[in-house]
């Protein structure tokens, strides 16, 4: 201060919430000055502290960001934060001399060089976009106002009309504070607790978690209050806000997040559900889904879920739970409703036996849930048809089974090594008997005008005759008589017999 200006690095702000816009600050006893580090920024400042009306500042220890607020005639708030509490504390004692000094010397206003109204913050953030867009406006801007030709209030005054006319219509009556307050008062019965308690099961259970053991009752619903203020906000942001306050908060995000009993219980009538009926659970059945499947989309009209989507409950789910509460129909004893306490501990008690006769009624639906899954599972078109003509397989006695196998086999071989057709039904000894007595009376009457059986016919008989004969040399002690089924071992042809008995 001992040049006479001070200067200091700082962030130039509209307003508190707002993340400045970072520049060096300039102070004499006369006038102050901001300037940012960026060439491009149109945020700049130059006044002399005639206009400045007061200014506040925050105090050290008050675990705030360093910050002075300067305060002109016309009501419109200069902010500058700073890097520490002692540049603070330097330029709060500039400011503080130089406000003096021009209440002790006054000095005639120069018409020519004080506006005749400070721009306001929406007036301001219209002529930085301006320079934004405008290359040429901010080229004029850089050479006029940033070397000192011009002010801001003499480079905008003959750039009225591009601004347009929405200031200049704008009233400049300073209007109040309003005559109410900003005090908001609930009023909660025990009917109303009653109906909040059945409605959300998650807020009951945490009353009795939280009330008396961690908080008090009253903190306990203003935690309540502010969670559905969150909730039925109608600004964009609404569910940011809520993401965030749950984030820093952990009994206020138990009234934010989505209700867990709710959820199971939802999950056990699903259960209930018929699974033919059940029409999410065969969505991906199609192939809709699939790439190169379905109508084109480009995406445009998608609707994409926000990832504080779990903090926005919709009015349909606040109807259709108090439908559901509504058509239970629990009756309501005059001696529940004395307070909040009694009201939650008749609800606990209620619910204990709901929750026992739900659980052997889900046993009972999943075991009926499961046997429909199992007949269902089944498609009566793609199943083989039961009534074909099929005879039963009856064999009273295995002998029977294995010797006419070894007839037929040894039937077909003599057949196919003789060459004579098979024989397509075996003859009785009765039927053979006669078949040979017409032979001979046939021969008897006619004659033998040709041999009975031509000679190559006569020869392949010979033939097998003489291996059968031959073959009997390695069958030495056996019995010929004996079947398949004696020649098995008699365990397995024990139990062979006893399967057909």
């Amino acid at each position: 201060m001992a040049s006479g200006q001070v200067s200091k690095r700082v962030k130039f702000k509209s307003s508190v919430k707002d993340p400045g816009t970072p520049g060096r600050l300039f102070l004499t006893l006369e006038r102050l000055m901001f300037k940012p580090n960026s060439p491009n920024s149109a945020t700049k400042l130059n006044m002399e502290f005639r206009f400045v009306k007061n200014h506040k500042y925050t105090k050290e220890g008050s675990n705030k960001a360093p910050m002075l607020n300067l305060t002109s005639s016309q009501g419109v708030s200069y902010i500058f934060e700073f890097e520490s509490y002692d540049d603070l504390h330097v330029c709060k004692e500039c400011v503080g001399k130089a406000l003096s000094k021009t209440g002790e010397t006054p000095k005639p206003i120069d018409t020519s060089e004080v506006p005749s109204e400070q721009p306001s913050t929406e007036e301001l953030l219209l002529r930085m976009n301006m320079l934004r867009e405008n290359s040429e406006l901010q080229n004029l801007h850089k050479r006029f106002v940033s070397d000192g030709i011009l002010t801001e209030a003499e480079f905008w005054a003959t750039r009225k009309k591009l601004l347009g006319g929405n200031f200049s219509k704008k009233s400049k009556q300073r209007t109040g504070l309003k005559s109410f307050t900003n005090k908001v008062t609930f009023t909660l019965t025990p009917e109303i607790v009653r109906e909040v308690f059945a409605e959300k099961p998650a807020v009951h259970r945490a009353y009795l978690d939280l009330v008396p053991k961690k908080m008090s009752e009253r903190d306990f619903w203003s935690k309540y209050c502010r969670a559905e203020y969150l909730q039925h906000a109608k600004n964009a942001n609404a569910a940011a806000a809520a993401a965030a306050e749950a984030a820093e908060d952990e009994e206020l995000a138990l009234f934010l997040k989505p209700d867990d009993i709710l959820a199971s219980e939802t999950r056990r009538k699903i259960r209930c559900v018929d699974p033919t009926l059940n029409m999410e659970a065969d969505e991906g059945d199609d192939y809709t889904h699939l790439p190169d499947h379905g109508i084109v989309r480009d995406g445009s009209k998608e609707i994409t879920e926000s990832q504080h989507e779990l903090y926005i409950r919709t009015l349909s789910q606040e109807l259709n739970r108090h439908a559901a509460v509504v058509l239970q129909g629990t009756p309501i004893d005059e001696e529940q409703l004395k307070d909040t306490q009694t009201v939650a501990e008749a609800l606990k008690q209620s619910k204990q036996g709901q929750n026992a006769s739900n659980e052997e009624t889900d046993m009972n639906a999943n075991q009926d849930r499961l046997s429909r899954i199992s007949k269902m599972m089944e498609i009566d078109d793609l199943q083989a048809s039961s009534d074909l003509p099929l005879a039963p397989l009856s064999i009273k006695d295995p002998r029977d089974y294995f010797d006419s196998q070894q007839a037929t086999a040894l039937k077909n071989s003599r057949d196919t090594s003789i060459g004579t057709d098979p024989v397509k039904r075996i003859l009785s000894a009765e039927e053979s008997y006669a078949s040979l007595r017409d032979s001979i009376s046939h021969i008897k009457t006619t004659g033998l005008v040709d041999p009975i059986i031509t000679p190559e016919v006569a020869v392949k008989v010979l033939s097998v005759l003489t291996h059968n004969i031959s073959s009997t040399n390695y069958d030495t002690g056996k019995n010929h008589g004996l079947t398949v089924l004696d020649t098995l071992p008699n365990t397995i042809k024990e139990e062979l017999l006893y399967v057909s008995l």
